[in-house]
């Protein structure tokens, strides 16, 4: 089967913002026409991708099996991000569609032209691209339009310090009292210095959590969102508009991002996080992007972590797509 070099894109995902996020930051990187395909994979084949049944065709519905068919598939570069997404990417690549899975599938790599695993899941292999961190948009023109769709913040006193709050997972353990303490001696130190603060929960955050984080910063300047209540999300905002950020230890994505700014970026709980997570922040711990929540947040030089756009070239040079 004759395959040319790609003229048009399409992501594959279950729709988790995590999984979506990559897919679409990798897709922008690469600058061709592109779509989104949210799939919802059917038992039995959902409990066993990415590996391969009789009938895996049938996986995904009628919108996948017209993908299958699609006679230019040949000119078409899938990316997927997630376990169900590997199995689609793998029978999309058999129709003659060049195939880029993100993340560890946890089967042999030779299913697909290139694969893109983060450092800390220590898969390595002749397709494999390495990466330090997550895929993510956050470049210098993303956090400008950040800043200018909410221009207020840039009113609010400096230094603005963002705080991004995640939750407990299988690898962090969080309880109210841990997190009640960060945000408690957060608010001193604002109090004590000036500034202003630019507070997000997530998904991820316990109800009785985000009550604690309102409660504790009532009051100062800033804002604190915690859902749709409380108007547009500004997260892009807060990344593009800090002077510092503060960050729970629990989401690779969300520590990735932070750290693709340069605001110096202080990490809260990373002695309770375990696995690969861990394993990523003690690395960026090593080369000083990051350091430890402490008392007085000091300024120091935080070269920007981007790797989107460094993947992105090495998949046009392998994949002979113009830019």
């Amino acid at each position: 089967m004759q395959r040319s070099s790609p003229t048009r894109l399409v992501t594959l995902t279950d729709g988790h913002a995590g999984n979506l996020r990559q897919a679409r930051a990798l897709a922008a990187a690469l600058k061709l026409p592109s779509s989104d395909m949210v799939l919802a994979a059917r038992a039995p084949w959902r409990w066993f991708a990415p590996r391969r049944l009789a009938g895996s065709e049938r996986a995904f519905g009628d919108a996948f099996s017209q993908l299958l068919a699609d006679p230019v598939l040949t000119r078409t570069l899938v990316i997927g991000c997630g376990r169900q997404s590997a199995l689609a990417t793998r029978l999309l690549r058999e129709r003659g569609a060049h195939a880029v899975q993100i993340l560890d599938p946890r089967i042999r790599t030779m299913h697909w032209d290139a694969v893109i695993a983060p450092r800390h899941d220590r898969l390595r292999g002749d397709n494999v691209i390495v990466l330090d961190g997550s895929l993510n948009p956050v470049q210098d023109t993303w956090l400008g339009a950040s800043r200018a769709a909410f221009a207020a913040f840039g009113q609010l006193p400096s230094p603005r310090t963002a705080v991004l709050i995640g939750g407990p997972t299988s690898n962090f353990s969080l309880s109210p009292r841990q997190l009640d303490r960060w945000v408690r001696d957060l608010r001193a130190l604002i109090e004590r210095e000036g500034g202003s603060v630019l507070a997000t929960t997530s998904r991820r955050t316990p109800p009785a959590m985000v009550a604690r984080v309102k409660k504790r910063l009532h009051g100062l300047p800033g804002v604190v969102w915690t859902g749709s209540v409380d108007g547009r999300n500004p997260y892009a905002a807060l990344l593009g508009w800090a002077d510092r950020i503060v960050c729970t230890a629990d989401s690779v994505n969300m520590v990735s991002e932070a750290s693709a700014t340069r605001a110096p970026v202080f990490v809260a709980g990373e002695r309770r996080l375990r696995g690969r997570p861990r394993r990523f922040v003690d690395a960026l711990l090593r080369a000083g992007r990051v350091r430890p929540l402490d008392a007085t947040l000091a300024p120091f030089d935080a070269p920007p972590l981007r790797e989107t756009q460094r993947v992105a070239a090495e998949l046009r040079q392998r994949f002979g797509i113009d830019g």
